[in-house]
């Protein structure tokens, strides 16, 4: 994972401005779900996953520094976590915590204990 959790690494192959909705999500063990939002910016680029009934629909934040690499022809995003890493993190919520401080930092706490060394 990047250095900065909130911005994509250098190696993933994102372009900003790029659209994700859509893309499928895979975890290093299989297919989680499906972007349902991003964010380019700066110092907080992120997805937002609809994991549909793999975990009953929750959304999850992904910080752009977990992202591992992007295939625009597959339209699929990898992400360098496991299914249930991802399952365990902080479930979101739109209405609730689009621009909220605290869930961002708390968020990034919790992805940032599963970095990879």
């Amino acid at each position: 994972m990047s250095e900065n959790l909130w911005g994509y690494q250098p190696t993933a192959g994102h372009t900003v401005g790029t659209d994700l909705i859509g893309y499928k999500v895979e975890a290093t063990d299989g297919s989680i779900g499906k972007v349902d939002k991003h964010s380019d910016d700066v110092t907080s680029s992120y997805l937002v996953v609809d994991t549909g009934v793999w975990i009953f629909g929750k959304h999850v934040l992904l910080p752009a520094g977990t992202v591992s690499r992007i295939d625009a022809g597959e339209k699929k995003v990898y992400i360098d976590l496991t299914k249930d890493q991802i399952k365990d993190a902080p479930e979101f919520d739109k209405d609730k915590h689009i621009g909220d401080a605290d869930f961002h930092r708390t968020t990034g706490e919790y992805y940032g204990r599963h970095r990879r060394v």
